[in-house]
């Protein structure tokens, strides 16, 4: 139930304490079965078309709502958002994936490889350059144009080392996320059909995932 995540994240949102917290402590787990309810769901669908999830379970790819506030000026104890992150050996591996983001006003769904560490990043960009006719075809198939608008901004100010400003796929290869995300609106997510739009968002996504795990293995 979407509403009831929604409705438990604002007034989260408004109350973000541990005091508030113990004191909603049901709610919250109402909260947080209902999005393991709906990862699971994505998981088992996903699975049907992409073998690489089979079996992977909705608990080792929801992410905590404590915040970790040791070195941040922001103090707030919880995240006022449901994450989950479905990919081969769960959350922490770093392995490229799909994520299902929940947040009353910034809903999200999509995917990809986040963050690498130095030599996965660098095995990927010498994967784009090699064979970016080939991502380019993915990413401006019609379908996935439609649904992924632009890639996650974080990229490198001109181009990385060992990459000439002049390489014909510097505007690929100058990534250091390779993330696509679609915004969905609360209507949309909590709608009957969200699991649907899930699962068609991941499908198109699909390709792309298995770009990034060709250029990891």
């Amino acid at each position: 139930d979407v509403k009831q995540m929604h409705a438990f994240l604002g007034k989260l949102k408004e109350n973000n304490s541990k005091e508030w917290m113990d004191a909603h402590k049901q709610e919250y787990q109402t909260a947080r079965l209902n999005f393991i309810d709906l990862v699971q769901d994505a998981i088992n669908r996903t699975a049907l078309f992409d073998p690489n999830i089979a079996g992977e379970e909705a608990k080792r790819s929801i992410f905590r709502l404590n915040r970790d506030i040791r070195f941040s000026t922001n103090k707030d104890p919880y995240k006022t958002n449901f994450g989950g992150s479905i990919s081969k050996g769960g959350r922490k591996v770093g392995n490229p994936g799909y994520y299902i983001h929940l947040m009353p006003g910034n809903n999200f769904i999509g995917g990809g490889l986040f963050k690498p560490l130095p030599d996965a990043l660098k095995k990927v960009r010498q994967e784009i350059d090699y064979n970016a006719d080939e991502l380019r075809a993915i990413l401006h198939s019609p379908k996935f144009s439609a649904i992924f608008q632009t890639p996650y901004d974080d990229k490198v100010a001109t181009a990385p080392k060992g990459y000439a400003k002049d390489n014909p796929n510097i505007d690929l290869i100058r990534y250091k996320s390779f993330v696509y995300m679609r915004q969905l609106s609360d209507a949309q997510t909590t709608s009957t059909d969200f699991p649907e739009m899930i699962e068609e968002t991941f499908h198109t996504l699909k390709p792309y995932l298995d770009f990034l795990r060709r250029a990891l293995d």
